[in-house]
């Protein structure tokens, strides 16, 4: 249904997703833990190759010790495989196509990159966001020797009502991922209202991006 939704079919006409037309690899950010060993995701899992996993240094400068995996800011760490929600998430987004397992994400060979968050408190939210935005800052600025080709980030969660003007930084930051490069796609709320009468975080955010 959601691929019909969306016109997946068309997209998979031109491309099946993995690379850019420039070779550089996709990266998607899910922002809340997700299972990534499953076996129809596990070839899709993103992995920081310029860090030597539990070794206790910041190998690549970037800012993070040990991450891996993603990063976990409740944790200080690269604990992020997990969670039933984030994994329907990851499923939709890229789960592998074509292999007989499972079914298929809108983008077949994406790499996800997970980042988990401690809550909806404006400071945890931007603490969160900050990971994907300094990958691609580190991408952009080392010509892809660092970081990640980070094109987008989603948040399947929020605030039901919660208005922009109380959380400026939260919605600021889709400026500053924006400004780099990066898009952000947020879930809004489960019921049948308008959120700009109502408001809702993110959604209700006035980024361009």
């Amino acid at each position: 249904w959601h691929h019909q939704n969306i016109n997946s079919e068309g997209a998979w006409a031109i491309s099946t997703g993995g690379l850019t037309a420039t070779g550089d690899t996709i990266v998607v950010c899910i922002i809340e833990n997700a299972d990534l060993p499953h076996p129809d995701l596990v070839q899709n899992a993103w992995y920081n190759w310029g860090e030597v996993p539990n070794n206790g240094q910041d190998d690549d400068v970037n800012g993070y010790v040990d991450d891996f995996r993603g990063w976990n800011p409740m944790t200080d760490n690269d604990n992020v495989y997990g969670g039933g929600h984030g994994t329907q998430v990851a499923g939709m987004i890229g789960a592998t196509g074509n292999n007989s397992t499972g079914v298929t994400g809108a983008n077949w060979a994406v790499k996800m990159m997970v980042v988990d968050y401690a809550s909806t408190q404006e400071a945890a939210v931007v603490e969160a966001y900050t990971y994907p935005l300094v990958m691609r800052q580190l991408y952009n600025t080392t010509g892809g020797q660092k970081g990640a080709f980070v094109v987008a980030t989603n948040a399947s969660w929020g605030i039901n009502g919660g208005q922009p003007a109380d959380s400026p930084l939260w919605c600021a930051m889709y400026d500053s991922l924006g400004a780099q490069g990066v898009l952000s796609c947020g879930a809004t709320a489960n019921n049948n209202v308008n959120v700009d009468v109502v408001g809702d975080l993110p959604t209700a955010c006035a980024s361009d991006f």
